[in-house]
């Protein structure tokens, strides 16, 4: 099954899959066959957009009128505005190695310098580097050679344009907003993440009504690809025991 398309499962409701920062459908390649038992699966599109609002509403353009809202990273912003946007159309809220913290002055004056540094170059984009997407993965995981392929290719698919507009992209905190979650929501952190850490999912699970929280260990914040199985796992047992 390619990743790339669109799962045909008739009028099920529907499994709309919000990748990170620059990723695409291919993040959840090793989940789709497990996955597509919750179909329509629908893939998010970040590359387009400059804002979480705008993004928000060009994926619920494209989603079903109900259905199940996977977040990832960066995914996960989005998934909350798409919620503040349409909160009568998203069944059940799942939040993968994100947070709901704003970026700290530095790493925003940071971001902002790599994307004029970037749209000044000449050359071919290259994709991420090899520190970033190393930082990306536990250190266990760090230098697997099929793991950064996967992450590269990902980063050359979506392109400089996007790059510079993410790392543009304001991400502020809705800490304070999160109370007003009303559907079940499943909070999954990553034990060996080196980019977002675990008492920030923990915040998340603490500030929506509704929410639990599992920790999947042996995996930096790339879960999806690094333990795909373990993740499918646990989304499965929670989709089992939560109704929609």
């Amino acid at each position: 099954m390619n990743p790339l398309q669109l799962t045909e499962q008739g009028d099920m409701a529907g499994m709309v899959l919000v990748p990170g920062m620059m990723c695409d459908a291919g993040l959840w390649q090793e989940m789709v066959d497990d996955l597509a038992a919750y179909g329509p699966l629908i893939y998010g599109d970040l590359s387009r957009d400059d804002s979480l609002e705008t993004m928000a509403a060009s994926v619920l353009a494209g989603a079903p009128e109900r259905f199940t809202l996977v977040g990832f990273s960066l995914g996960g912003y989005v998934a909350r505005e798409m919620i503040r946007q349409a909160p009568e159309r998203v069944q059940r809220l799942i939040l993968i190695a994100t947070s709901s913290q704003q970026d700290s002055p530095q790493s925003q004056a940071f971001k902002a310098a790599a994307a004029r540094s970037l749209r000044a170059s000449q050359g071919a984009f290259r994709g991420l580097g090899h520190k970033a997407i190393a930082l990306s993965l536990s250190q266990e995981h760090a230098e697997n050679v099929h793991l950064q392929s996967q992450i590269h290719q990902m980063s050359l698919r979506m392109g400089k344009e996007a790059y510079c507009r993410q790392l543009l992209m304001a991400r502020n905190s809705d800490t304070h907003l999160l109370h007003q979650i009303a559907c079940p929501t499943f909070v999954i952190a990553a034990g060996q993440d080196r980019m977002r850490s675990v008492q920030e999912s923990r915040t998340l699970c603490e500030m929506i009504p509704r929410a639990s929280l599992e920790i999947i260990d042996n995996s930096g914040h790339m879960l999806p690809l690094e333990q795909p199985a373990a993740l499918v796992k646990v989304i499965q047992h929670w989709l089992s025991v939560t109704p929609v």
